[in-house]
């Protein structure tokens, strides 16, 4: 019986890689958010600041948002980059890299203080997201279309 390493394509690694390669880049967004709330005197376990109560609250928001978006897609990433990656690893590898440097630079663009920096770059965050939904559709009619096994 053929384990699931010999059952998967060898550039499947690239998306295994390309997957912790993104959780590293969430730890560093997370690290900046601690390091926010030291700075701009935002204490657990407030998740945004009161402007009211702290001059520099739009610019610890920011941050806390650009966290707070990748954490909110990441699932949506992974389990794109897991399924299309079955039949199209290489190109999701290429398209989790493209997705991976967009959101870094999205959270950098957020963490300035004006929101519509995040855009710049960051938006071809959208880019990648929808060539791995093509890639994963890609994977489910080539499952739908294959003979019957008895």
């Amino acid at each position: 019986m053929a384990t699931i390493i010999e059952l998967l394509p060898k550039e499947y690694g690239f998306v295994a890689i390309v997957l912790v390669i993104y959780c590293f880049l969430n730890f560093y967004m997370a690290a900046q958010v601690a390091i926010a709330r030291k700075r701009y005197k935002v204490p657990y376990p407030t998740l945004y600041a009161s402007e009211s109560q702290n001059k520099d609250a739009k610019l610890f928001n920011c941050i806390q948002r650009g966290h707070q978006n990748s954490l909110e897609t990441m699932a949506i990433f992974f389990m794109l980059m897991i399924l299309g990656g079955l039949k199209h690893p290489s190109i999701c590898g290429v398209l989790g890299v493209l997705y991976i440097i967009a959101r870094y630079f999205y959270f950098k663009g957020y963490a300035t203080g004006d929101p519509i920096n995040r855009l710049k770059i960051g938006r071809l965050f959208f880019v990648a997201l929808v060539g791995l939904m093509l890639c994963a559709i890609s994977f489910g009619c080539t499952l739908l279309h294959r003979p019957c096994s008895s």
